[in-house]
């Protein structure tokens, strides 16, 4: 770990940042925290600071639901790192969400020691999961299936399906990715060819299933 580097914390309870940044605050590297108590502000925050090292995500926060939060982050910015934190820590939405891209994910109820180890751990570049986890095979054939279709898409393809789930039209998605609209029409033509559906709002329900908590998958 270096010195000087900055670390996002994206949770909407107050007093589980304030956890998070105890937790930061004592380790060595003593770096520059940032919150956000929403997913919006967390988006907005990963995109003014695009050297940031880390995110730190929640799973469930205004804005995002479940894994849908990540496929974004990932999508928006592939070179951030994204740790899940999660109350929700069951063996099922761990493994959807290191195979959706995480690079870690720590449970809410670990201790502060546990947390800096597993940020330390992603910050060396490795992949950090709770203690006594064991990937065993996706209990959900549909949504293995889904997660290895979505895993095909771009990243920018990523992001066009995640602005089609926000409900913006070709031409505003074009504007917002600085592209042609002719260039969306074809992400989306490709989109709905890897997800094997048929319209822009079956390819959005497809996503919205990814967000559901393991649970009740």
């Amino acid at each position: 770990m270096t010195t000087g580097m900055t670390i996002i914390i994206a949770d909407d309870h107050p007093l589980f940042r304030g956890a998070l940044r105890q937790a930061l605050l004592g380790m060595a590297a003593h770096p520059v925290i940032l919150e956000a108590g929403d997913f919006e502000t967390a988006r907005a925050s990963a995109s003014q600071n695009p050297d940031a090292d880390l995110i730190l995500l929640d799973l469930s926060m205004p804005g995002a639901s479940g894994l849908s939060g990540l496929i974004t982050l990932r999508a928006e910015h592939p070179g951030l790192p994204v740790v899940i934190v999660s109350a929700s820590d069951d063996s099922a939405t761990i493994r959807r969400a290191l195979d959706l891209g995480a690079s870690g994910f720590i449970s809410k109820s670990a201790s502060i020691e546990e947390i800096r180890e597993g940020i330390t751990a992603v910050l060396d570049g490795n992949i950090y999961t709770p203690g006594g986890y064991q990937r065993g095979a996706e209990p959900d054939a549909e949504i293995g299936e889904l997660i290895g279709r979505l895993r095909t898409l771009t990243p920018q393809q990523s992001r066009v399906l995640s602005m089609l789930a926000e409900g913006l039209l070709n031409k505003q998605i074009a504007y917002e990715l600085g592209v042609s609209e002719a260039t969306i029409k074809a992400h989306v033509s490709a989109i709905l060819l890897k997800l094997n559906v048929d319209s822009r709002t079956q390819a959005v329900i497809q996503l919205g299933k990814i967000g559901a908590p393991a649970a009740a998958a």
